[in-house]
């Protein structure tokens, strides 16, 4: 199993620079962990892209589509509070926004206080590095 934040979700279900990354990590271990409120950040990121006019309205369900096939399938941490509690602290030593603290917060509930245990995933090189100086393995860009 492995962690995946909203970035690396976004890349599995449109075509991007971090498309191909995605894939390959979800043929190694298909097993996804990730916070609950995932869904709505992905959602997020494929309304923006139709309101903007990135994708066609086909195209827009179709990537809804795979989301709901997706989140079928994986883990959700909805452990509201214990990641509220876990975000106020990942902020107190990491510059992150509030949607990605919780993400690390819901991978450290996720992990069990472990985080060396389970694999992170994302494709922000910012919640990467937060996420490596908490004490998870990083998937995510290749250095360089």
């Amino acid at each position: 199993m492995r962690y995946w934040d909203s970035s690396a979700v976004v890349a599995l279900i449109e075509d991007e620079p971090g498309t191909e990354l995605a894939v390959g990590w979800l043929r190694e271990d298909a097993d996804i962990a990730t916070w609950a409120l995932t869904p709505v950040e992905v959602a997020a990121a494929i309304e923006r892209r139709a309101r903007e006019g990135l994708l066609s309205p086909g195209d827009r369900r179709r990537a809804l589509g795979l989301l709901g096939r997706l989140g079928g399938s994986w883990d959700e941490v909805a452990d509201v509070l214990g990641v509220r509690r876990r975000a106020l602290a990942v902020l107190a030593r990491h510059a992150l926004r509030a949607a990605d603290a919780c993400q690390l917060g819901a991978a450290w509930l996720a992990a069990e206080g472990r985080p060396e245990s389970l694999p992170f995933v994302t494709l922000d090189r910012g919640l990467a590095a937060a996420a490596e100086r908490e004490g998870f393995p990083v998937l995510t860009w290749p250095e360089g």
